[in-house]
């Protein structure tokens, strides 16, 4: 899987570049896990930002954009295809670090199961 695969959006997930999905909610495999906070469509870095709320004390998540599986326009929801679990277990994102910088993304490729280069 290349760097694009692993952080670019797929092509039948309904994404079209410079929608925004800032407080669509966001729903795991296994129920819903919270709310878009921010996102990325930038090539080479597209990631969510979700905002898991009271769910697991307000932690705040990446999702790579590859894991969205589709997106609802019409019901402002956004499907990936992680469990509510793995996504309770991930890195949680630090808004001090760039998102941009691979080795800072890599430690999200790595929990995801997806190499980064």
């Amino acid at each position: 899987m290349t760097n694009e695969d692993i952080w670019g959006y797929r092509d039948d997930c309904g994404y079209a570049t410079g929608t925004d999905l800032t407080g669509f909610k966001v729903e795991a495999s296994d129920g819903n896990v919270g709310k878009v906070d921010e996102h990325s469509d930038e090539a080479g870095t597209g990631y969510l930002v979700v905002d898991t709320g009271v769910w697991i004390f307000g932690k705040h998540v990446l999702l790579p954009a590859s894991t969205i599986q589709r997106i609802d326009h019409a019901n402002e929801i956004v499907h990936v295809s992680r469990t509510k679990d793995q996504i309770k277990h991930a890195p949680e994102f630090e808004r001090e670090k760039q998102p941009r910088d691979p080795t800072y993304l890599e430690q999200f490729a790595k929990y995801y199961g997806m190499p980064h280069m």
